[in-house]
């Protein structure tokens, strides 16, 4: 049988705190190298609710970390021998 989901996403979970399901946000904790760890957090009282982790090619495709080129190519090209201006004072 196919793969019917991709993945799913709390929208909603109980809440010990609050004593009824409460919508959730999601946190990104870390980023480690197999995934991304996120954390739910109840709106009404701020609790943790649960964790869970992402991982996949999803993570190395919007991530300029994972790409050294992306990076080298955000780097300033000054000519040789020339210096920065220096600050100038405060406008007002």
């Amino acid at each position: 049988m196919p793969q019917q989901f991709g993945a799913f996403t709390a929208s909603e979970l109980y809440c010990p705190k609050c004593k009824r399901a409460q919508p959730v946000r999601e946190k990104l904790l870390l980023v480690l190298p197999h995934g991304e760890l996120y954390e739910y957090l109840c709106t009404g009282c701020g609790g943790s609710l649960g964790q869970r982790t992402v991982s996949g090619p999803a993570l190395a495709t919007g991530s300029a970390v994972n790409r050294p080129a992306a990076r080298a190519r955000r780097a300033v090209h000054r000519p040789p021998g020339r210096q920065p201006a220096p600050p100038r004072g405060l406008l007002r």
